[in-house]
Parts: C-alpha cells; sequence; structure tokens
C-alpha cells in the first residue's frame, strides 16, 4: 500500500507543477494581452484545483502510514524528522489553500482582467511555498524517486 500511494504521489506532482506554471503563464499572458477569461482558462484551472486535491488527499493518507513520519521524543530535535512531521504538510497545506482560494475567488469575479489577475498572483505565490518547500528539504523540485 505505501509503494503506491508513494509513487502515485511523486508521480502525480509533475501534472500539479506544469498545470500551475501552464495557468501561471496563461492567466500573465491574457492579464497583459487584455484578453477575456475563455473556457480553456476555466476548465485549466479547474482541471490545476482537482489535481491538487487529488494530491493532498493521497499525501494526506501517505501522512499516517509513511515511515518517514515519526512522532516521538526526537522529532522536533532533527531536521529530516521535523521537515516529515510538520513542514512539508504546513507548506503544502498552504500552497493547496493559495490554489483553492484563486479558483474559487477568481469565479466570482465579473471582469476577465480581474480574474487573469487573481489566478496569476495567487498561483504563483503557490509555486513558490511548493518551491521552497521541496527544497527545503534539500531535493530537487524535479528529482525521480
Amino acid at each position: 500500500m505505501y509503494t503506491g500511494l508513494f509513487h502515485g504521489h511523486s508521480g502525480l506532482r509533475y501534472l500539479v507543477l506544469v498545470l500551475l506554471v501552464v495557468v501561471i503563464v496563461r492567466s500573465f499572458m491574457d492579464f497583459l494581452r487584455n484578453k477575456p477569461f475563455s473556457q480553456l482558462d476555466n476548465a485549466l484551472s479547474l482541471g490545476l484545483l482537482i489535481t491538487t486535491h487529488i494530491q493532498f488527499l493521497l499525501g494526506l493518507i501517505l501522512y499516517f502510514v509513511s515511515p518517514n513520519v515519526q512522532f516521538n521524543e526526537n522529532t522536533m530535535k532533527q531536521a529530516d524528522l521535523r521537515y516529515w512531521a510538520v513542514e512539508h504538510l504546513i507548506g503544502m497545506l498552504i500552497a493547496v489553500v493559495l490554489i483553492t482560494l484563486a479558483r474559487t475567488t477568481s469565479k466570482r469575479m465579473k471582469e476577465s482582467l480581474a480574474k487573469h489577475k487573481r489566478l496569476a498572483i495567487f498561483n504563483t505565490i503557490a509555486l513558490v511555498v511548493i518551491i521552497a518547500t521541496i527544497l527545503q528539504s534539500g531535493r530537487t523540485v524535479f528529482f525521480f524517486f
């Protein structure tokens, strides 16, 4: 069970990162070019939201079955144990909240430019949080298992 969850969670991160970059770039470009918010923009932001939530659910399940997550007297003293028990979870939760807020608040807006701007800003902050959280572990962003 652990191995399957681990590989699923590890593989899905690439789709999340690609969708996140696509939504950010497209939002910035459409904002700068004053383009209307299209069905493709809506579909991409929805796809990002769904993929991110699936990724978070897989990660949450992994959190409870992973041998890397330990709760003992050394958890907060050792950087690697603290990272997996606290820092990774909190950093990714913040990113998921930002991506969710980007989608839900932009959906309520009427003006296309405001939608593009909201998606671009919130998702860019989420990407920075994701990259910072991954780098904090000593790994690279695009490492292979």
